[in-house]
């Protein structure tokens, strides 16, 4: 699911756990991660929110949340605006699939 700026409190209030992986079309780790997102989107379908938004597109959420990195991965529990976890830099599916799991 794309994340924009205009979506992002919707995607918040679903009531489910939400993973946004804030990364840039000129990233090349970014690439390198999509695949893995694009996977866990597809197997977590009905348990869980997962996005994707361009810091470029989204420099106000990209500002809020103070990535300074790209790929930056977050991680929100149902109902919250904070993130509950993070990974910073390109991650092996495993690792982001342990952290969506913690906050289900």
């Amino acid at each position: 699911m794309k994340v924009t700026e205009e979506n992002f409190n919707a995607i918040l209030n679903t009531g489910k756990p939400v993973m946004i992986d804030f990364g840039a079309t000129w990233c090349g780790p970014c690439k390198a991660l999509a695949p893995r997102i694009e996977e866990i989107e597809k197997e977590y379908d009905g348990r869980a929110v997962v996005g994707t938004a361009d810091v470029d597109e989204c420099s106000d959420l990209a500002a809020k949340f103070r990535i300074r990195s790209v790929p930056t991965v977050l991680f929100f529990k149902a109902g919250t605006d904070q993130p509950a976890d993070k990974t910073v830099g390109l991650v092996a599916k495993e690792t982001l699939t342990e952290k969506l799991d913690a906050i289900l």
